[in-house]
């Protein structure tokens, strides 16, 4: 599938869809815990020792003593992954989603419930507490050897999930400046928000660090400062053209490229490889009276086909419809123009960034 989005004339974003603010970031959190009360689709715990492990460490911190060597036959617990993303500035009490992830071999997390899980931080505190029942967004069900699975049933969520129990310092700029940071390094970008700030609010308000980094003097005062920044956001800022570049995922066969891509004049040559490979049956009989049985086996048959590609003439492109049109004449298929792309290139007539990933 060829991706390509067609654009006229630059338009102008918001700074808070260009930039963010240095500092102002989330955390990942991270737990492991139980998920209980599953329907006979839980871990099997003769393979999967560590659910075991953890329900009679669990039991023993509520007062129940199991006797040592009990071997557990469960059914309806599964071990789970727990993981959240805290955002900046949350505050204890606050609530946040939570997603589980079986690390064991549980059929299905459907119905089931986490028990009360704690979330640890990189540092290795604890930031919150998760508890809820799992949300998976799948089904599934099976009979006389037959299974049917409809999206993934080893992974949920629980909607706030957590609770914040530890708040993240989060210092908004040092002294009366702060830092912009761009989503992508570009000068040119850089220099017109520079522009578009000081424009907005006075000269030498901004500058450019580098071609990342923007440096703007705010307001010393905590709700002043606010009300600046909630300002500075919204201004609109054109950013600069990016330079050309073409992706390509090998392993689906999308081709993405943006609007600064251009085609110099060359010719191609691509020919189709086709591979059938067949099977037919094929039945062997014993001669009469030899006491042996008559026995059915497979003959294979592989055959190539390579049809010639004829050499095809591509016009230069000025623009990203242009060559949109040009790739479009040769008639390849995604996996085709994957290596068109490479050999383009290679020769010098693909003027963009090729990357694959």
């Amino acid at each position: 599938m060829l991706c390509a989005l067609f654009v006229g004339a630059a338009h102008a974003e918001r700074i808070k869809d260009l930039a963010t603010i240095a500092g102002v970031r989330s955390n990942q959190l991270v737990g492991y815990g139980l998920v209980v009360g599953l329907d006979g689709s839980g871990d099997q715990t003769t393979q999967t020792p560590f659910t075991v492990q953890s329900i009679i460490n669990m039991l023993g911190n509520m007062g129940v003593t199991m006797p040592p060597g009990t071997n557990l036959q469960l059914k309806n617990v599964a071990a789970v992954m727990v993981t959240a993303d805290l955002p900046p500035f949350a505050r204890p009490g606050q609530r946040i989603d939570i997603t589980t992830s079986s690390i064991g071999n549980a059929k299905s997390l459907r119905g089931g419930t986490l028990i009360l899980t704690p979330l640890k931080g990189a540092d290795g505190q604890i930031y919150a507490m998760a508890q809820g029942n799992v949300v998976v967004g799948g089904a599934g069900a099976s009979g006389g050897g037959a299974s049917v699975v409809v999206n993934h049933l080893s992974a949920g969520r629980v909607p706030n999930g957590a609770t914040v129990e530890r708040a993240v310092p989060t210092a908004l700029g040092q002294g009366d400046v702060i830092l912009l940071e761009l989503e992508q390094t570009d000068f040119g970008t850089a220099q017109r928000m520079v522009d578009a700030i000081n424009g907005a609010t006075s000269p030498g308000q901004a500058q450019a660090l580098d071609g990342r980094t923007i440096q703007v003097r705010a307001p010393s005062d905590a709700s002043m400062r606010v009300a600046f920044l909630g300002r500075i956001e919204n201004i609109d800022v054109t950013p600069a053209l990016q330079s050309a570049k073409v992706i390509i995922n090998s392993r689906t066969g999308s081709v993405v490229m943006n609007q600064a891509v251009m085609l110099q004049q060359c010719a191609v040559a691509h020919g189709n490889l086709s591979v059938s490979v067949t099977t037919e049956p094929v039945v062997s009989q014993p001669n009469p009276l030899s006491g042996g049985r008559t026995v059915v086996g497979e003959r294979g048959d592989v055959s190539i086909d390579q049809s010639g590609g004829a050499l095809m003439r591509v016009s230069a492109g000025t623009n990203l419809a242009e060559v949109v049109k040009a790739l479009n004449a040769l008639g390849a298929n995604p996996m085709d123009l994957i290596s068109i792309l490479q050999a383009m290139k290679a020769s010098g007539a693909l003027r963009a960034d090729l990357e694959v990933i």
